[in-house]
């Protein structure tokens, strides 16, 4: 016979709901035990006192992974339920105080990780309520998660035309061709955007912002692109060309240390660099809660701070 909606209330308990969603999200009970500050052992006396309060296994192993069984599942939509509601309480009595609070989800690309830090510091001192999340992803992933409007804001450039989104322009992105100290083009003036791109050409893996930036330009340009090696990130991609493995064209933010100790040098190439703008994105029909709508306007807000900032820390 199921149990009453009091008999269940009576045995629940926040911790265990709270316990229950990391080692969900996570799918491992010493991950959700790091997260949370307790021990593996303390996570499964939560998991064992919920299930026994609902009277059915939440959890399964299946070899060593750890898998969510059918009544986990369900229990998953009330706690999202459960937590969700809390935000919003959490949401509307800081509004009635005229504060900001709630989750802010963010999703930025590789190359703008390397910004967001800059832009969080001063938004979270004045809004200290806000619990903000960032993923770093390439651009296809970042695309696929605006597609599915799985997050709130999404950091990006190349900003896609022929989909219904709302973007907020707010930094240049400068992409720089870069060659390790001592390398031949460095000491060359006026190289042929040609020459440069047949010198061992390192790029990022298809999907990614920055590689699809340089393709349309040499597209436009009439250039041919044969990479000599494909990376999944810009710091492999630093990597290779300081280990000596050839050329590439970087955001100049992602390497201004190696720029200041000479480790890294911009060559000078024609029709380089390539200029594009950050973005702040998010689809169009996506009703914005207050911690987004006050992100943006703090953006909006500050560009020529954040201009003069990044232009300071390029020289």
């Amino acid at each position: 016979m199921p149990l009453s909606i009091q008999k269940i209330s009576n045995r629940l308990t926040f911790r265990q709901l709270q316990v229950f969603k990391a080692v969900y999200e996570l799918e491992s009970y010493s991950k959700a035990g790091d997260l949370l500050g307790l021990t593996q052992p303390a996570v499964s006396s939560q998991i064992r006192h919920l299930e026994q309060a609902l009277g059915m296994p939440m959890f399964e192993y299946v070899g060593r992974r750890l898998y969510c069984t059918a009544a986990g599942e369900e229990m998953m939509e009330c706690v999202r339920s459960v937590f969700g509601e809390l935000e919003r309480v959490q949401t509307k009595l800081a509004a009635l105080e005229g504060r900001v609070a709630g989750e802010l989800k963010l999703v930025a690309v590789n190359t703008a990780q390397y910004i967001v830090p800059y832009l969080l510091r001063a938004f979270l001192d004045l809004n200290p309520e806000v619990q903000v999340s960032v993923i770093v992803v390439n651009r296809a992933t970042a695309l696929e998660r605006l597609s599915e409007n799985r997050d709130d804001l999404v950091i990006m450039g190349m900003v896609p035309t022929e989909k219904p989104l709302a973007s907020l322009p707010f930094l240049d992105n400068e992409l720089v061709p870069v060659v390790p100290a001592g390398h031949p083009l460095a000491r060359q003036k006026g190289v042929s955007a040609q020459a440069f791109l047949d010198s061992q050409l390192l790029v990022r893996e298809h999907g990614s912002g920055s590689r699809l930036a340089l393709e349309l330009h040499c597209q436009q340009q009439g250039l041919r692109v044969m990479p000599s090696m494909a990376l999944g990130s810009n710091d492999a991609v630093k990597h290779a060309v300081l280990a000596g493995l050839g050329v590439a064209v970087l955001p100049k933010l992602s390497i201004l240390s190696e720029l200041a100790l000479g480790s890294l040098e911009v060559a000078d190439v024609a029709g380089f660099p390539l200029r594009r703008s950050w973005c702040v994105v998010y689809p169009q029909a996506r009703h914005p809660t207050p911690a987004m709508r006050t992100f943006l306007e703090y953006i909006q807000q500050n560009i020529r701070q954040f201009e003069e900032m990044f232009l300071r820390r390029s020289y």
